[in-house]
């Protein structure tokens, strides 16, 4: 048998069956630099007038510079659904050189206006607090301290996507050429996560710089601990004619308040996850939308593919289960919303600006700002209670009917939490609970009597009836036959 000719390859040793290479890796290491960095005078003939950037290598090199560190993200953040080192670094460079170090005054100054907060809310609610000196974040503090709450938030989420994203891919290619795809899939996985957390740390990038603690958007996303984020604060102060002393004060009273409900009702935060869980199990991507989105993009605009996926690219259509746990999740939102507002308005009703401080933060929870909405459009949630005004007027309600005992309660258990219905009908929320707790009394108390023997079994009481009924039958036989046997008037007897 003639021997196989020698390979004019170079260093075929490393291209072999035992070593294969993987052609996607080659073919994005070669287009993006690879160990050396990326030079245009390296690309093929021919691709920047097909990429659309015609001869120009600056405006290559920026779309190739953006590629090289997406593609260095997806080296170093792992095979999970979000790449967070992604996520962490661009929530970081988002805030750089507009993120002043908070002075020892200034966190001084809150710890102090969280320490009177706390003695104001002892007499506004029956939740304690715990003791816990409030934090003075940093923005970069505020999105490291953040981070592990949106990976609780934001994974099922990004797990969802993903699958959905394969399997409308996997669709979409003809049969014969999956096997091809096949290998690339990790690559695409990876892909995926470093896109999502580029998008996810645009948007915590954004809320760093607009939150006023670690509760602003319902949820305690720093830990167990109150914190306030000073220089966010100066920012919301301007224009509003308030003494920055009381916005402070105001803001640590609903910061305590927030971490009160939260460190008191372990359920809470559970609940709101799991609403967000059963959200993401329906997810599915309309391939169709990103198809004709694709097509929209500028190739001389190197940030469009960015700008394209924060409009809300991979959001999907609702399906009835989604809407089932977003209707659950607003309505919880608005019942914890609701009730640090009402809290908090009776502990500063000292405060002569509290009023107008309300209602602007009413509406700043109602509507939302432009860093909400991006995270809103990244994952198809809208972490913001529309029903504010209702759930508040419903604790008010609560109040004059049963106090701040009888109110704060109603937090004992979820069986007990109010529903939709009550918050268009405050006035019937008890009688609807006193009716529901009668149901069930009387539905113990039958229970409890047929297993004490209360009842009759309905056989035995048949049998009973049956045997009263062939006892009786019998007597009459019997009188019957006395009769006949008896002789008749004047008959002599024994003949």
């Amino acid at each position: 048998m003639a021997e196989n000719p020698p390979s004019n390859r170079p260093d075929d040793s490393e291209n072999n069956d035992e070593n294969p290479k993987d052609p996607f890796s080659e073919m994005f290491g070669a287009l993006f630099g690879g160990a050396g960095g990326f030079d245009p005078k390296n690309l093929p003939a021919g691709l920047g007038e097909a990429m659309g950037v015609g001869n120009n290598p600056d405006a290559m090199a920026q779309m190739m510079r953006q590629a090289q560190a997406m593609m260095a993200a997806m080296s170093q953040g792992g095979s999970g659904p979000v790449n967070w080192k992604m996520a962490t670094d661009t929530a970081r460079q988002s805030i750089v050189g507009d993120d002043p170090s908070v002075s020892a005054a200034r966190a001084s100054a809150i710890a102090n206006a969280a320490q009177l907060a706390d003695l104001w809310l002892d007499a506004a609610t029956a939740l304690e607090g715990d003791g816990s000196t409030c934090r003075a974040l940093s923005r970069t503090e505020w999105v490291e301290k953040t981070m592990p709450v949106w990976k609780s938030l934001t994974e099922p989420v990004a797990i969802s996507v993903g699958k959905a994203i394969t399997l409308a891919l996997t669709e979409q290619i003809p049969e014969q050429m999956r096997p091809m795809i096949g290998g690339a899939q990790g690559m695409l996985q990876s892909l995926g996560g470093t896109m999502f957390g580029m998008q996810l740390g645009t948007a915590v990038g954004g809320l760093a710089k607009d939150v006023l603690g670690a509760t602003d958007i319902g949820l305690p996303l720093a830990g167990s601990a109150p914190a306030l984020v000073p220089t966010n604060l100066a920012a919301f102060g301007e224009g509003l004619e308030v003494p920055e002393q009381e916005i402070l004060l105001f803001a640590a009273l609903r910061e305590c308040a927030h971490v009160r409900l939260f460190n008191r009702v372990p359920w809470l935060r559970s609940t709101l996850i799991g609403a967000i869980e059963a959200y993401a199990r329906g997810i599915h991507i309309d391939m169709s939308r990103i198809e004709d989105a694709v097509r929209d993009i500028d190739p001389m605009n190197p940030e469009s593919m960015q700008s394209l996926m924060g409009e809300g690219l991979f959001m999907p259509k609702r399906t009835p289960a989604q809407d089932a746990a977003l209707e659950k999740l607003e309505l919880v939102l608005a019942l914890v919303e609701g009730w640090v507002d009402q809290v908090v308005a009776a502990a500063a009703v000292n405060l002569p600006s509290a009023g107008p401080l309300r209602e602007t933060i009413r509406r700043r929870r109602a509507s939302g700002g432009p860093a909400e909405n991006a995270f809103a459009s990244l994952v198809g949630l809208e972490l913001r209670p529309r029903r504010l005004r209702e759930a508040a007027a419903l604790w008010a309600h609560l109040l004059d009917e049963r106090g701040i005992e009888g109110r704060d309660a109603v937090w004992d258990h979820p069986d007990l939490m109010p529903t939709s219905e009550d918050l268009q009908d405050p006035a019937g929320f008890t009688p609807r609970r006193q009716l529901a707790e009668a149901s069930m009394d009387d539905i113990d108390a039958a229970l409890s009597k047929l297993l004490s023997g209360g009842f009759d079994a309905p056989e035995a009481a048949d049998t009973a009836e049956a045997d009263a009924e062939d006892a009786g039958d019998q007597e009459s036989d019997g009188d019957e036959d006395t009769e006949g046997d008896a002789p008749a008037d004047g008959e002599p007897q024994g003949k």
